[in-house]
């Protein structure tokens, strides 16, 4: 029986490194939130070093990486960094990197977003964010405060990006480490998330991590999207290519062994999810009063946001397949109801 299993039983220190596959190091850079770290790695290439991921631009995050680059890295230059995907935990220091002369290799799709959301600075919020916010149903108190807050800006924890950067692709092989990896894309978290995959191991980014979910959510940018199908999708793509004997490093938490199981309980996490949704609004209910039956617990302010963004996820996913519907009342919130 497939079981999930992990090899190490605690996480290197900050500013240390540790040999989890030959030629391939594993690293921790902190975050200032609930999940409190990001795993990055460095894959020896001769002569130079691929990094994977880079952790959010923060004073503590450079000095670590300054400890990490004239330490276990000090043998030779950093000549690639890969983001995985365009989240600031990933890619906040790439421009950093390629100021010391690496080159970025992203997919299109990730690069993309993430040199557009760098550059877009809004000091409040925009109307399409106090739009989604009334559609969703925050209560108008806590909306009427939050327009008086500067909203969070990917270019207070991402170092600026440069122009230029090389294309990552569904098929491609790289050679890192001395062996040759295809890449696979995924999408839901992120769109064109990519993975990595080589014999007997996995470079999973966000796209598959062990006994967290990754959250999966709907923003003002693109209210009807329906990510959540994306996520379905890709957990099913993986599952042909999946097996017990590979080694996934993830983008956080430790890395694992079992990534067929892993794939089976995300899809079936995400369905048991829905089904309680769906129940939930025998009552007609706004998105505000939908996160009881997704995530089991209080919500307070601090995980708010993700909260909210993914339960419009689960909704949006819901509308696609037939199962609720959706109409306006009269202060602008859509409320969501089963159809029978």
């Amino acid at each position: 029986m497939s079981l999930i299993r992990f090899p190490q039983e605690t996480p290197p220190a900050e500013g240390e490194a540790r040999e989890v596959a030959p030629g391939i190091l594993w690293m921790r850079l902190p975050l200032p939130m609930a999940l409190d770290h990001v795993n990055v790695y460095a894959l020896d290439d001769g002569d130079g070093w691929t990094v994977i991921d880079t952790g959010m631009n923060s004073k503590r995050s450079r000095a670590l990486w300054e400890r990490l680059l004239s330490g276990p890295l000090a043998a030779k230059p950093v000549t690639r960094l890969i983001g995985t995907h365009h989240h600031p935990d990933h890619i906040g220091l790439a421009g950093w990197f390629q100021a010391r002369g690496a080159e970025l290799w992203m997919t299109r799709t990730a690069w993309l977003y993430a040199r557009m959301l760098v550059l877009d600075e809004q000091p409040q919020m925009t109307p399409e964010q106090h739009l989604y916010y009334t559609r969703a149903g925050m209560p108008a108190e806590m909306l009427a405060h939050r327009a008086t807050e500067r909203p969070f800006n990917f270019c207070d924890v991402v170092h600026p990006m440069p122009v230029g950067f090389t294309a990552l692709s569904e098929g491609q092989v790289l050679r890192m480490a001395g062996r040759d990896w295809v890449v696979r894309l995924g999408s839901g978290h992120a769109p064109d998330h990519a993975t990595f995959w080589t014999e007997g191991l996995v470079i999973g980014g966000d796209q598959l991590l062990p006994g967290i979910s990754a959250n999966i959510g709907v923003y003002p940018t693109e209210p009807e999207a329906d990510p959540l199908g994306e996520w379905l999708d890709s957990c099913r793509r993986f599952q042909p290519l999946a097996d017990d004997g590979q080694f996934v490093l993830p983008g956080h938490k430790l890395p694992f062994f079992g990534l067929p199981l892993r794939l089976r309980q995300m899809i079936e996490n995400h369905e048991g999810a829905l089904a309680r949704l769906t129940e939930h609004l025998a009552t007609p209910r706004t998105a505000h009063d939908c996160f009881s039956p997704l995530f089991k617990r209080e919500i307070g302010p601090g995980e708010y946001g993700l909260a909210l963004v993914e339960t419009v996820a689960h909704l949006n996913h819901l509308l696609r397949r037939g199962a609720v519907s959706r109409q306006l009342d009269a202060r602008g919130a859509w409320i969501w109801q089963e159809n029978r």
